[in-house]
């Protein structure tokens, strides 16, 4: 949970401290349950601190701003929130979560982007290393964009090969037969995996 649960000052409670818990899926099994009870009370527990309460009671600790001057209060123990944090979940589908904590989340299912969005995403990610990105890549694109209709890759997967690609890494003459872009886009499940 880090700082988000931490309490806010005043002037910056208009912009809630925001925490990303990426692919939780991937997470201890007993995490969204644990999730729920956090948010439903807005506090947390931290164990070490709490066993020390009688001889210090309130531990002054550092947050994440920039600010290294700026910090919270923690008494005894507890990480009590007065505005809570904007919550960012991602998921890889690979297990099913708990209804009640699915009925705390507004779900948003991304789609795969299309080839003008990986166009795009390849330009804002790669043009400072090469203007000339999407000409130089607009083969890689194409293969990426064709393996990609029958088996399940990752636009950071294509990333990585175009930045490999500038990096002269693997010969543009050689997209189509070529090792180490056969191994950079790999499937990412199903056959050949």
């Amino acid at each position: 949970m880090g700082t988000a649960l931490l309490p806010v000052s005043p002037e910056r409670i208009k912009r809630p401290r925001i925490l990303l818990i990426d692919e939780i899926d991937k997470s201890d099994i007993d995490l969204p349950n644990d999730l729920l009870h956090t948010f439903e009370e807005g506090r947390y527990r931290i164990d070490e601190l709490e066993r020390i309460k009688e001889v210090l009671s309130t531990v002054e600790v550092g947050t994440s701003y920039i600010q290294t001057s700026v910090t919270a209060a923690i008494t005894n123990g507890q990480v009590q929130c007065n505005a809570f944090p904007f919550v960012i979940l991602t998921s890889n589908g690979e297990r099913d979560f708990p209804p009640p904590f699915l009925r705390r989340c507004i779900r948003l299912e991304m789609e795969e982007p299309d080839p003008k969005e990986l166009a795009d995403i390849v330009s804002r990610h790669l043009q400072r290393l090469d203007p000339d990105v999407l000409t130089k890549a607009q083969p890689l694109l194409n293969a990426f964009v064709e393996k990609r209709s029958s088996e399940e890759l990752a636009t950071d997967q294509l990333l990585n090969a175009i930045y490999l690609l500038l990096q002269k890494a693997i010969p543009a003459a050689d997209v189509e037969n070529n090792d180490l872009l056969d191994k950079l886009l790999k499937p990412l499940s199903g056959p050949g995996a």
